[in-house]
């Protein structure tokens, strides 16, 4: 896989639990300023990719190359400093600390705190809810809001790269239409995204490219309206069971 002009390339990756092969020679790549969507059922791999690129479980075999260097094996904290973020499954907000001092634990790997905080303005300016509520606990707020909080939380470290887990998951569709507008406007204010989801038609609405996962295998591969267009992604997802 060429790496230039590649922001992220996963090539040849393997992840093993034991005697268990979640992922299995897997290869991705994202390029600045896209929105590339990872999908497939539950159990195919997908978080456990996520986890093995961000050094929170081990790379079996494979690269895993960011910005042209390979962090394959790196601590999660250097990883996040060197400009990559996940946003996890199940969000996982500071429940008993406030919005404003969720965002700042977001901020953490930052040196210059004037920076922090303006970066901090801003995600408030993007998520207006969050500011009418930035001193509530985050735990008293709805499972949509502690989404956007999450969100907001992830972008805080300002990465070049951010990698969201099932944004929509155990959100009402009402809900789960307001978070991706966010994360389309997120991508026009220049950020990049890997979007792990099971809303195929969601993702594949405001993706760029997507890749189809089965099984621990990259199963599909192409441009977001090309898959849309086929049913090549419904019959991988019915192989993957």
């Amino acid at each position: 896989m060429s790496e230039q002009g590649n922001l992220l390339a996963i090539e040849g990756l393997a992840v093993r639990y034991g005697a268990i092969e979640a992922v299995r020679n897997a290869s991705l790549e994202v390029r600045e300023g896209e929105i590339v969507t990872l999908l497939g059922a539950n159990g195919a791999g997908k978080s456990s990719i996520l986890n093995a690129v961000m050094g929170l479980v081990p790379v079996a075999e494979g690269r895993v190359v960011f910005e042209g260097q390979d962090v394959a094996g790196q601590p999660p904290e250097r990883i996040v400093r060197r400009g990559m973020t996940l946003c996890p499954e199940g969000r996982h907000v500071f429940s008993n600390l406030t919005i404003a001092e969720n965002l700042k634990i977001g901020a953490a790997s930052r040196r210059d705190k004037s920076e922090a905080a303006a970066t901090q303005a801003d995600m408030l300016a993007l998520f207006p809810i969050l500011d009418e509520r930035r001193d509530q606990l985050a735990g008293t707020l709805s499972g949509g809001e502690q989404q956007m909080l999450a969100i907001a939380r992830a972008m805080m470290s300002q990465p070049k790269i951010v990698l969201l887990d099932e944004p929509s998951l155990g959100l009402a569709p009402q809900i789960v239409d307001t978070i991706f507008e966010l994360i389309v406007r997120l991508r026009d204010r220049g950020a990049t995204i890997l979007l792990v989801e099971q809303n195929v038609d969601l993702a594949l609405e405001i993706a760029d490219r997507g890749y189809v996962l089965a099984t621990g295998d990259i199963v599909l591969s192409g441009p977001a309206a090309d898959l849309r267009g086929s049913g090549d992604v419904e019959r991988a997802y019915m192989g993957s069971h």
